[in-house]
């Protein structure tokens, strides 16, 4: 009896090793293959709906590029000893645009799931740079009032962390800028122009890189202030 029990384990396992085997076969030979005509379909028109999207929110993304930007100099290099007026209605200015600004729902991480090929790490590096951005400015609000007003070791606990908060602020812009050209390569993965015709030109791809670029949204300089410091 024992003798049996054990003869049917080790086929039991020998049948495990196999399917896994074969399992593994498959995944192996589906890994090369081609997108189906179907599948690329639908990810060019979820390209297309993300580019949309993108062009609607370019007013909101240059509102708080420009506030980021005005007050990124009082922060750069870690905050002075004391915040005068003017720097700290710059730094709550981009906290308060960074807040107000509104993603689109179709970059939600429940709708995004849904997206296919390239518009899914399009609409993840918005969602991004929206958390990394009002994360950043709210804290570094939150380090100013601690640094004045909070007790001895909630403001030595502020100082030394705040690279970390000025750090996210530059993330979330660095994020938006390489939105422009991650929009291209997706574009020319799905095989640009003979496959989006007028539905999404080359133009408005350049028109859009142009916009979501490193000129327009990167800081400079970046943060020359070190965690701890």
């Amino acid at each position: 009896m024992r003798r049996s029990a054990r003869k049917r384990t080790l086929a039991r396992r020998a049948a495990l090793v196999a399917l896994a085997a074969s399992a593994l076969a498959l995944a192996g030979c589906s890994s090369g293959s081609r997108p189906t005509a179907r599948s690329l379909a639908l990810q060019r028109a979820d390209l297309i709906d993300v580019y949309r999207t993108l062009t609607g929110i370019e007013p909101a993304v240059r509102s708080e590029v420009a506030a980021t930007k005005r007050a990124w100099p009082d922060v750069v290099d870690g905050l002075p000893a004391h915040v005068s007026a003017r720097a700290r209605s710059a730094i709550t200015a981009a906290a308060e645009r960074a807040r107000a600004f509104a993603l689109p729902a179709l970059f939600s991480e429940r709708a995004s799931a849904a997206l296919t090929g390239p518009a899914s790490g399009l609409a993840g590096e918005v969602r991004s740079f929206a958390q990394l951005a009002t994360r950043g400015w709210k804290l570094i609000v939150a380090a100013i009032e601690q640094i004045e007003h909070g007790s001895p070791p909630a403001a030595r606990f502020a100082r030394a962390n705040v690279a970390l908060y000025i750090e996210c602020v530059y993330d979330a812009h660095f994020t938006l800028a390489q939105i422009g050209k991650q929009m291209r390569k997706g574009w020319e993965k799905l095989e640009g122009a003979p496959a989006f015709g007028s539905s999404l030109t080359l133009a408005q791809i350049n028109q859009l890189a142009d916009v979501y670029s490193e000129p327009d949204f990167r800081l400079y300089p970046h943060t020359g202030v070190k965690l701890g410091s």
